[in-house]
């Protein structure tokens, strides 16, 4: 079954709404005549075409029939309505913002847990760790049982500096879960950092003794507390290479821990993983 099709009022019950059933799709009014439309039926070609089948795209030309346009109450061209199910669940009018288009193919294709992780990650990503904290506040009153959410909420805790309810929330999470390191490693650095000379303090104390290794370990812990992760893993890089076994591999450890707080696929902690596999080998 095509996954870009064109659309008459005879073949709409097949074609959109039983289709609908297991697929959404997207019914995209348009005509030559409207350079806007146009440019929306490119757009979603586009857009559809990179979903893999997850969602089709129904072309309705209004130029050629307006009976669908008329019983779908168009007013305007581009127009787009969303079937899902055999019924209208979105409804656009006008031309849109391809990251609008994004989202809303995103809500359609994505699982529900997807979906959660993506709206928690815009969140975190606009550095909003007061609505990633709501948001998951009430995720684990609607999941109490999913320990995702517990590591997730752990881990904003830590970052806003709220340790001790990120420690109570941490201990309600077993052993094995996945990403637990994550929260936990970042909440040992910043318990561990409270104890440590300031980062001023630090600073200058380097500035005099720039080959005191221990004062630079604990400077990357005080960084990595602030968030400041690159200077944090410089400073454990540089321990590293002046010395490899200094404090039994004391840069090494550190940068392994600053790589589990930033976690999997971080761009950052990529780019100093091979560095120290370079030093290493």
């Amino acid at each position: 079954m095509e996954q870009i099709f064109d659309v008459t009022p005879q073949a709409f019950q097949a074609d959109v709404v039983k289709r609908s059933a297991n697929t959404p799709v997207l019914l995209l009014f348009w005509a030559e005549q409207a350079a806007p439309a146009v440019e929306a039926k490119r757009q979603l070609e586009g857009l559809v075409s990179q979903y893999a089948g997850k969602v089709a795209l129904g072309l309705v030309n209004v130029a050629e029939d307006q009976t669908l346009a008329q019983h779908l109450h168009v007013q305007a061209l581009p127009s787009l309505r969303v079937i899902d199910k055999g019924q209208i669940a979105h409804q656009l009018e006008g031309p849109q913002p391809e990251q609008t288009l994004r989202t809303l193919l995103d809500q359609l294709t994505m699982s529900a847990a997807d979906l959660i992780k993506a709206q928690l990650a815009q969140h975190l990503e606009q550095g909003d760790l007061r609505s990633a904290r709501r948001f998951l506040q009430q995720a684990v009153k609607d999941e109490p049982k999913n320990p995702y959410f517990r590591v997730e909420l752990a881990d904003v805790l830590a970052r806003q500096g709220e340790l001790n309810d990120a420690r109570k929330i941490l201990a309600s999470v077993p052993q094995d879960a996945a990403e637990r390191e994550r929260p936990q490693t970042r909440l040992e650095l910043a318990e561990e950092a409270a104890s440590l000379p300031s980062r001023k303090q630090l600073l200058a104390k380097l500035e005099e003794l720039p080959n005191d290794l221990a004062a630079r370990c604990q400077l990357a812990v005080v960084e990595a507390a602030q968030g400041n992760f690159e200077a944090a893993l410089e400073q454990a890089l540089q321990v590293l290479q002046a010395d490899r076994s200094f404090g039994d591999e004391l840069g090494r450890r550190t940068l392994l821990r600053l790589f589990a707080v930033l976690g999997k696929g971080d761009e950052l902690a990529g780019r100093y993983r091979r560095k120290m596999f370079n030093f290493l080998h």
